[in-house]
């Protein structure tokens, strides 16, 4: 018997064997391709199974999500964008399995909350910096879901002063500002030769000042957006993960100059945040969690 988890991200789809302690190993990935993204994704899940019985699968996936339909509804997949049923297909595909489905936010609190800088946190917010901007909340001990499962979707929380127009419709959202896909968009617009967040990085490293006017604006953006979300949340802990929050000082530097700027009451004043300690794959091991039912939360999907 054998239980999987799956990570629907923007760019790429992750999937693995689900073993004791939380650990997902034969992890296979593949990118997420223009069209017949079911059928990738399908075939992930057939080539990490292979021939064993599979008795529960967690999937965690970019949002929207709607966890009352079991659909997904990724921006960054304009095949899936007005919704695809994947709790039903996966279920077509594992007829005797169980699949419990989140948004991926909520899977990398679970993480956190299990395995990461959020072990023993009764309140805590998770977020993923990468392609997209993502983020989960743990209240009391337990992971926030909310009416239709997006809860903790902080990527969309606007922040002052920025009017980037955002691929959910709205104006000003942090993702638009501070994701890696769109501080790479920013970087290029001006002048920038490369094309990707690691790049970025490195070349703010170097002293390009291109590269570091990006990640300084990313930077004070997300710290803006934690501001509100931890006076509105009331959190112990910020933990952030994800490869753009790899990028060292020049994000991290302006980030909490904006968060010290902003957060100023009594309980949000010097808030913990921190570098999250998952180095690979946080949503698919919130996934494993949330296969396994130990997350509290089996009748999601």
């Amino acid at each position: 018997m054998t239980v999987l988890a799956l990570d629907i991200g923007a760019t790429k789809f992750a999937a693995g064997v689900v073993h004791t302690g939380n650990e997902v190993r034969d992890v296979r990935r593949v990118d997420v391709p223009r069209e017949d993204v079911w059928g990738a994704c399908r075939d992930l899940l057939r080539a990490v199974a292979g021939d064993a019985t599979i008795t529960a699968v967690g999937i965690g996936s970019a949002g929207p999500v709607d966890v009352r339909t079991g659909s997904t509804a990724p921006l960054n997949i304009p095949e899936w964008k007005s919704g695809f049923a994947i709790v039903a297909a996966v279920r077509e595909l594992f007829p005797t399995a169980a699949i419990r489905f989140a948004i991926d936010g909520a899977c990398l609190a679970l993480a956190e909350h299990h395995v990461g800088a959020l072990r023993g946190v009764p309140n805590g917010l998770a977020l993923t910096v990468s392609s997209g901007i993502g983020g989960g909340l743990i209240a009391d001990g337990r992971v926030v879901l909310g009416r239709t499962g997006n809860a903790g979707h902080i990527g969309h929380i606007v922040v002052p002063g920025w009017a980037v127009p955002c691929l959910c419709g709205g104006v000003g959202c942090v993702e638009a500002v501070a994701s890696g896909m769109s501080s790479v968009r920013w970087a290029v617009a001006q002048g920038w030769q490369g094309n990707t967040g690691v790049q970025l990085a490195e070349d703010a490293h170097r002293g390009d000042e291109i590269a570091l006017a990006a990640l300084h604006r990313a930077g004070t953006a997300l710290g803006q957006a934690i501001a509100s979300a931890a006076a509105l949340l009331d959190v112990d802990r910020v933990v952030i993960g994800g490869g753009f929050a790899q990028s060292g000082a020049p994000l991290w530097d302006p980030m909490r100059a904006a968060l010290a700027e902003h957060a100023r009451l009594d309980f949000v004043r010097g808030i913990s945040v921190v570098l999250s300690e998952i180095t690979n794959g946080a949503t698919l091991v919130g996934a494993g969690v949330l296969a396994t039912g130990d997350a509290g939360i089996d009748d999601l999907g």
